[in-house]
């Protein structure tokens, strides 16, 4: 086998398991944690106001004390937290780095000079109000991130589907989002399974033409597959009684834990906001 064969293989089978692992973390969802055992309604609310607050505040410190909040809320919850900072830290808040880079020079941001370093012709200079705002403006798009992936990983998809209903957010949308979910999982688990039988019946040493037209036959059946099993679903949720209106059988009752998180949360908001306010005296 090649080493770009063996390249591409590890980098499907690697892709695959990521995606499974990255949307599909229902399994901490069903785990006897804090957070799990809130109303989800409690914590869809207390979690926007965690996220109001990070973009609302601009001391360094005080975001620092929430994002130290939001992963031991993680660790109280159950969640393995290699796994909790591999969503978190890749992607948005990565992306987010490059971007808060150019913040970090005098030509973007002036003020008092902290280091200076010649590249060729240029002189650079890294000013403190650059380097607080790169600071600042990273640890905003960490901190909401990890309170935003904190709260799906600690509900079940489809009850956070129920708050969107609560919220009066257009029914359409909700199910469509729902019936994406459980059809990503499912054409991922299809894209392994036929991966794998090509595999055992080509072999690695295969030509790229060959390999395009396969590809091509592939997500042409992917797409017929699909299309008849949306019928499917379809006819099979009209024939048990489906009206438009997705129900569940367990309802949403808060209890004194939730009142006793809502006043731990508006504690902790106070302080922050009092905080805040005192750095910008």
């Amino acid at each position: 086998m090649s080493k770009n064969n063996k390249f591409i293989e590890r980098s499907i089978v690697g892709a695959l398991s990521f995606l499974r692992e990255s949307v599909f973390g229902d399994e901490y969802a069903s785990r006897k944690g804090l957070l799990q055992l809130l109303d989800p309604r409690v914590k869809v609310f207390t979690f926007l106001l965690f996220i109001i607050q990070v973009i609302l505040i601009r001391n360094i410190f005080v975001l620092s004390c929430l994002y130290g909040i939001c992963l031991i809320l993680a660790l109280i919850s159950k969640i393995n937290l290699w796994f909790f900072l591999k969503r978190t830290w890749i992607f948005i808040p990565l992306f987010s780095l490059f971007i808060a880079v150019p913040a970090l020079f005098s030509i973007i941001s002036p003020g008092e000079p902290l280091f200076k370093f010649n590249i060729i012709w240029f002189k650079l200079v890294i000013t403190r109000q650059g380097l607080s705002a790169a600071i600042l403006f990273v640890l905003r798009v960490i901190t909401s991130v990890s309170f935003a992936t904190l709260l799906s990983i600690s509900t079940k998809h489809f009850e956070l589907l129920k708050v969107l209903r609560f919220l009066k957010v257009p029914q359409i949308f909700v199910i469509t989002l729902g019936m994406c979910y459980r059809y990503v999982y499912l054409f991922v688990e299809m894209i392994e399974n036929t991966y794998m039988a090509i595999k055992s019946r080509v072999g690695a040493r295969i030509h790229y033409r060959q390999g395009e037209r396969i590809v091509a036959w592939n997500i042409g059946l992917l797409w017929q597959r699909s299309y008849r099993l949306n019928e499917d679903v379809y006819k099979a949720m009209l024939s048990r009684g489906y009206k438009g209106e997705p129900y569940l059988l367990d309802d949403f009752k808060s209890g004194l834990k939730d009142w006793f998180w809502v006043f731990f949360i508006l504690l902790i908001s106070a302080g922050a906001l009092y905080f805040n306010y005192r750095s910008d005296i």
